[in-house]
């Protein structure tokens, strides 16, 4: 049996055992409906989550004799997690060509800021190029991995979307600002306001169990932001990179730095969108690679017990 009917027979078996407890009740569908979202959120995490834990083991166990550097163990730790992901297909190859051209646009990022003096990486590595190991364009393959996996895990679609070179024009200038602001005008705050012009009206809908919800796209990428400052400060925590403020003990990143992160989290939605197009509510139908039988383009969405499976199975 392969790894993805494996888990395609745990997570039936599951809904079959605890469906029927949690339709006694509206509580119980509503508890059951917040487990699904918990469960499908950790199970978008995968990749974000396996790198952040390397970062912490390493930080705690890395022996000091070890035949390579830590950050160099980190490349090949991240490599394997993305090969995993691949092997098992819990991930597509053309996510994966998106998630690349994300890890190369944020390693080219890095090795300008670094060379500004914006975070440094205070431990020796072989694999690394000018001050940035390696393993750092992992860490923005993995935002882009979660936006990839959440938007297949949750059906994700769009009321109100603005027209398509909207979201690029304002992704394009946020990565350029982020160079340019060292030299000219920072313009984040105007890209912040435009951002609310072209999203003003736009929500998505997402599918934790049977019914869709839904939440204004700004909203919804400012929750990513803030999670990713968490994680982040695990990973200056975990000396994986630290702040100039750092050098002389931890502390807490500014909360400043949510906005570059909502920035970068518009980037990495306006490329993952090259392989997910976003679509309008009750456009076609969920593909899911777990169940067999269910057609590419189905009209109109599904509900009931088979939506719901179908959706939680979805890897």
């Amino acid at each position: 049996m392969s790894f993805k009917d494996w888990t395609k027979a745990r997570v039936l078996a599951f809904d079959a055992g605890v469906r029927p407890w949690a339709e006694r009740s509206a509580l119980r569908s509503g508890l059951y409906e917040f487990l699904l979202f918990g469960l499908k959120q950790a199970w978008a995490c995968l990749f974000g989550a396996a790198m952040l834990a390397l970062l912490l083991v390493t930080h705690f166990l890395w022996p000091d004799e070890a035949p390579i550097a830590r950050y160099d163990f980190l490349v090949f730790g991240a490599l394997a997690i993305q090969g995993l992901l691949l092997t098992t297909k819990l991930e597509r190859w053309d996510e994966a060509l998106v998630i690349l051209i994300f890890h190369v646009v944020g390693t080219v990022m890095e090795v300008f800021k670094t060379a500004q003096g914006s975070w440094i990486y205070p431990e020796p590595s072989l694999l690394r190029i000018g001050g940035v190991p390696l393993f750092s364009g992992f860490m923005y393959a993995a935002i882009g991995s979660y936006i990839a996996r959440i938007w297949r895990l949750f059906d994700v679609r769009f009321v109100g979307y603005p027209p398509a070179w909207a979201p690029w024009a304002l992704a394009i200038g946020a990565y350029v600002n982020f160079f340019s602001h060292h030299y000219t005008v920072d313009i984040r705050w105007g890209l912040f306001v435009f951002s609310g012009v072209i999203f003003a009206r736009t929500w998505f809908t997402f599918t934790p169990d049977l019914k869709p919800r839904r939440m204004p796209m700004i909203v919804g990428a400012l929750l990513v932001a803030l999670f990713i400052w968490f994680a982040e400060n695990l990973g200056t925590f975990a000396s994986a990179w630290i702040y100039p403020d750092q050098q002389d003990g931890w502390r807490m990143v500014s909360l400043a730095k949510l906005g570059s992160w909502y920035l970068l989290i518009m980037l990495s939605f306006v490329l993952v969108s090259l392989v997910h197009r976003p679509r309008p509510p009750g456009e076609g139908a969920t593909t899911n690679p777990l169940l067999t039988g269910v057609p590419e383009a189905q009209p109109g969405p599904r509900t009931g017990p088979a939506a719901s499976k179908a959706q939680l199975s979805e890897p």
